[in-house]
């Protein structure tokens, strides 16, 4: 069975939601956020992969995926076949077998240990790859793991409930409508937060040590990955939200309205910008870089696997750049912020960002459902895996809680005070 060609989300699962995803594989969405197995993490997956994977030889619908585990001829099934025979011999209640098998191949995911890497179920499949179409409902917040297993949220997006509802990148989501929620992987948490237009969900979250309680609205969101302007001084001000299917248009559209214009410099803005397609993130490090300039590299081991480069047209060489980063910019986006750092065309403003250096691709099951496997680590132009790390700012501005809600944003004002 071959990958599937997604091209265009990672995004992941946005918008209710789930990170972007980032694989580096051209046409691929960006696999970006971290993902956990939910509850109880080793009980779920233990339960789950010695109580379901026997159902995968039951039915012709799931043999294919079981004569590929099978013919590695390193599963050892006896224990499994024990296990299934004693639930249909002593359990009080009907066994749902499809509901095994999905439990099975969560479980068989979740249990490699890698926090990367999970197997989707037909309908978290096709959620996936609509997700970087930017339109769906739900509240609009992509959603990772911390490095304590917490999922968090890593970036509301721009005009989204999620965002006027006050969340925040890092808020950790402690329960969904009273369901404790903690180490709930982002794509069961998403099953739970998204919904119709117009219901509300509500979200408890710890920001630090405080508890807050959130009520929103879920909402269609359709919302273009990119907006420009510009600003006083002349400077112009491009902000991508995700790198989804409008992404490249609609930046190389603002760089050539503001090359016109003959603006003084460039703000590019990644802030709480968590990912997306990887040929969209090398378009735009395109419009600065010279063709052939290397934009990231994949290793897996110590092999290099593949090497993106910039494919030229740069309309915007030599104008000069700041790059807005914060705890939001993951994946994707620190590959275009790596990138243009490593070959100076830009200097960093804002706080650390995320920390997302390895490499997903989508695998297709004759079901329907996809496995997300980590293929690769991903590496700035200068070697640097960022991974569990985040890239640093060339210069430091924090925005405090009471300036990010009161929209004085300290950051932005920096990066224009440096292009005047």
């Amino acid at each position: 069975m071959n990958p599937t060609n997604l091209n265009e989300n990672s995004n992941p699962f946005n918008a209710g939601g789930q990170p972007n995803f980032q694989s580096t594989r051209s046409n691929r969405p960006s696999m970006s956020l971290k993902q956990t197995i939910g509850v109880s993490v080793a009980t779920c997956v233990v339960t789950a992969f010695l109580v379901g994977v026997i159902g995968f030889a039951i039915g012709t619908k799931y043999q294919s995926f079981y004569r590929v585990i099978n013919k590695s001829g390193s599963l050892d099934y006896s224990e499994l076949d024990a296990v299934y025979a004693q639930l249909q011999e002593n359990y009080d209640g009907k066994l749902d077998k499809d509901r095994l098998i999905k439990g099975a191949a969560a479980g068989m995911a979740a249990a490699v240990g890698d926090p990367y890497t999970n197997y989707f179920t037909e309908d978290e499949a096709n959620s996936f790859l609509n997700d970087l179409s930017g339109q769906f409902e739900g509240i609009g917040a992509e959603l990772g793991t911390n490095k304590d297993g917490q999922l968090e949220v890593v970036a509301p997006l721009d005009d989204s409930p999620a965002k006027k509802a006050g969340l925040q990148p890092h808020d950790v989501i402690v329960a969904i409508d009273s369901r404790n929620s903690i180490t709930m992987s982002p794509s069961e948490a998403i099953t739970l937060i998204r919904g119709k237009a117009g219901t509300v969900v509500k979200l408890t979250i710890m920001r630090g040590s405080e508890t807050k309680e959130f009520s929103i609205t879920r909402a269609t969101i359709a919302n273009p990955s990119v907006k420009w302007e510009i600003k006083d001084n002349n400077i112009g001000y491009i902000r991508i939200s995700q790198f989804g299917d409008d992404t490249a248009t609609l930046t190389r559209k603002a760089a050539r309205e503001l090359k016109d214009k003959k603006v003084k410099g460039i703000i590019l803005d990644l802030r709480g910008n968590g990912g997306g397609y990887v040929d969209a993130a090398k378009s735009v490090v395109s419009l600065w870089l010279s063709s052939g300039s290397v934009i990231v590299q994949e290793k897996a081991g110590d092999k290099v696997v593949g090497t993106e480069k910039a494919s030229g047209n740069n309309i915007l060489n030599g104008v000069k750049t700041i790059v807005l980063i914060d705890g939001g910019t993951a994946s994707a986006s620190e590959i275009v912020a790596g990138a243009l750092h490593d070959h100076k065309a830009a200097t960093l403003v804002g706080v650390k960002t995320y920390g997302k250096g390895v490499v997903q691709q989508l695998f297709p099951l004759d079901s329907g459902a996809e496995v997300k496997i980590t293929i690769a680590k991903w590496y700035t132009p200068n070697g640097n895996n960022i991974d569990r790390t985040g890239i640093s700012p060339d210069v430091k501005v924090e925005i405090t809680t009471e300036q990010y809600a009161a929209g004085d944003d300290a950051q932005l004002g920096k990066a224009l005070e440096m292009l005047k």
